[in-house]
């Protein structure tokens, strides 16, 4: 196995956005695509590490853009400063993953029947709003994602497959969302699954995580045990 990455560019209407691409330069045909969609900072490197690690797994691996291309987040302000827009219009943030969605469908590398989509914090919300737009796509992962419901999909059935991968004491979700969100997944049709880690906080999977005050501490059991989670459940969607 060659892992090999490229840099893409790629738009949003007039928004030029840039991500990274990364899979086995050994392969034989297109592999599946699987986007990785970043925490509220930016793509960076930890969503470049979760490509390649992808890549790894088999799978055409890559990480998407939501902000455009060089606008990255340095503190939690920047990082906020960032992410409101798509919270507060969540019909530009379907649109921004819709654009990464296409972009990686149409790569050489990749079987365009076969994608999926994971994401963390911010991103997890941004791929379960992909799966709530009806996307076309076989899966969506999220990872203590941000699960309240964008208000513009409440008639939309869900054909792609959810994995909802939640830290029981996030602060950032009560529990009361958690709850909503299946009665919304199963009102919408979906093939769903949401998994609670014990003793969890917000960011479990981040090794840079480390602030109980905000809610956010790294987890090294539920990072391991959420990503084989997640890998046994692409191994089904993609098979």
């Amino acid at each position: 196995m060659k892992i090999e990455t490229r840099r893409l560019q790629y738009h949003d209407g007039d928004v030029v956005l840039e991500g990274m691409v990364a899979w086995d330069g050994d392969a034989r045909g297109p592999l599946p695509g699987v986007m990785i969609a970043h925490a509220w900072g930016g793509e960076g490197d930890f969503e470049n590490g979760k490509a390649r690690a992808l890549a790894e797994l088999g799978y055409v691996g890559f990480a998407l853009d939501m902000y455009g291309k060089g606008r990255r987040g340095g503190n939690p302000d920047e990082n906020a400063a960032l992410m409101q827009p798509f919270v507060e219009n969540r019909s530009l943030l379907q649109a921004r993953i819709g654009a990464a969605l296409a972009a990686c469908r149409a790569l050489p590398e990749v079987d365009a029947a076969r994608m999926a989509a994971i994401g963390f914090c911010f991103g997890g919300m941004c791929v379960l709003d992909l799966a709530r737009s009806g996307a076309d796509l076989r899966a969506v992962v999220s990872f203590h994602g941000l699960l309240g419901a964008p208000g513009n999909t409440r008639d939309v059935q869900i054909p792609a497959r959810v994995l909802v991968l939640h830290g029981h004491d996030d602060p950032m979700v009560p529990v009361d969302q958690v709850v909503a969100l299946q009665t919304e997944l199963s009102e919408a049709g979906a093939d769903w699954q949401v998994h609670v880690y014990g003793n969890t906080m917000h960011a479990f999977t981040n090794p840079a995580a480390a602030d109980p005050d905000f809610g956010t501490v790294y987890s090294a059991v539920a990072d391991r045990r959420s990503w084989r989670a997640m890998s046994d459940f692409l191994e089904d969607s993609l098979a």
